[in-house]
């Protein structure tokens, strides 16, 4: 995406409708000096933005992020790219939130491990001891449930039936039986419940 493009077509379809940046800013509800930086090519508007922006200008979107005005093959081409690009982010995103999912639960599974044998060792009340292995199973549970919610919303699930993707809700996710790659869930298309394989993107 080449900002300063997509910024100098921003200024040029405002100064066709004989906009300014502070007329534009009252109109879409932001000051003039964030209409300046997203004509300069330092920011992009958000989504919602853009919609205000495509409906005030007449353009589409795709041909916002694109910094011109595209024909029907060139719109064709731009739309399956931002949808690569999309597809691409979604899968990186996916792979951030398993890292950070794996992180925590061998950070919390470390230190309840080492709490009770901690606890073993030294020679402190039984009340004490009792606390510290409570204290232990509430972090590991707590890292448990963080890892399903980071886990659940990464990616989604591939029945191997009738191949259908989806994203399972989290007491179907928690409850189903699982290996490292797959887990046993219900596809909602066919119904069957199999163990579906992980997919990132």
């Amino acid at each position: 995406m080449d900002m300063q493009k997509i910024g100098k077509f921003l200024a040029e379809l405002r100064k066709s409708k004989n906009l300014t940046q502070d007329e534009l800013g009252e109109k879409i509800g932001v000051t003039n000096k964030t209409v300046s930086r997203w004509e300069n090519g330092n920011y992009l508007p958000p989504v919602e933005i853009l919609q205000m922006l495509s409906k005030t200008y007449g353009v589409s979107i795709n041909e916002l992020l694109s910094g011109e005005r595209l024909t029907d093959e060139h719109y064709k081409e731009n739309a399956e790219e931002y949808i690569v690009v999309d597809l691409i982010k979604k899968r990186k995103e996916a792979k951030k939130k398993l890292i950070i999912s794996c992180i925590v639960a061998f950070i919390s599974l470390f230190a309840g491990v080492a709490l009770i044998i901690t606890c073993g060792f030294l020679s402190a009340p039984l009340w004490l001891q009792i606390t510290c292995i409570a204290t232990a199973i509430i972090i590991n549970a707590l890292s448990v449930g963080v890892c399903c919610v980071l886990t659940v919303d990464a990616g989604v699930y591939e029945c191997p039936e009738c191949g259908e993707k989806f994203a399972p809700d989290l007491k179907d996710f928690v409850l189903g039986a699982h290996t490292l790659t797959t887990r046993r869930l219900k596809c909602p298309a066919c119904g069957k419940k199999r163990f579906c394989k992980k997919r990132l993107s």
